[in-house]
């Protein structure tokens, strides 16, 4: 059976911040880390080795795979900033035509640093993710 490999974690969040290679990037990192912290409301959590979470919910999906998974979250990786909001909402793709200097993959939202974006537009995306998730999966929040 498929084991999640993103799971919460004990790791220390600013343990893995300050491991952060690029001076800039860590420096990113803790303006993410206080941004989210204060749009959520949520402490930050490692969610397995390299992303810092926000609150949790629990997924099922129709082919029966289930887990858990952070409301909201990024990750400070070497080639971008990696955020994670919530896939398959309308509202996201609404603002992230203001959101500024960004590329997305198929769950993330990738930027380059945090001075590319515009600061009030993330807070609205991850309101806008955890409300969509609280919504979508009412019966699974921490």
């Amino acid at each position: 059976m498929y084991e999640l490999k993103t799971k919460e974690t004990d790791n220390s969040v600013i343990e893995f911040i300050e491991g952060v290679d690029n001076p800039k990037k860590r420096e990113d990192a803790y303006q993410l880390l206080d941004i989210f912290t204060e749009t959520t409301g949520y402490d930050a959590k490692m969610w397995g080795p390299s992303i810092i979470g926000f609150g949790s919910y629990h997924y099922k999906y129709a082919s029966g795979h289930e887990g858990d998974a952070p409301l909201v979250g990024f990750s400070p990786r070497k080639a971008k900033i990696s955020l994670y909001f919530a896939t398959g909402d309308a509202a996201r793709e609404e603002l992230l035509k203001d959101f500024g200097k960004h590329t997305t993959g198929k769950a993330c939202v990738y930027i380059n640093k945090v001075a590319d974006i515009n600061v009030d537009v993330l807070k609205e995306l991850i309101l806008q993710s955890v409300k969509f998730l609280q919504e979508t999966y009412p019966d699974s929040l921490d």
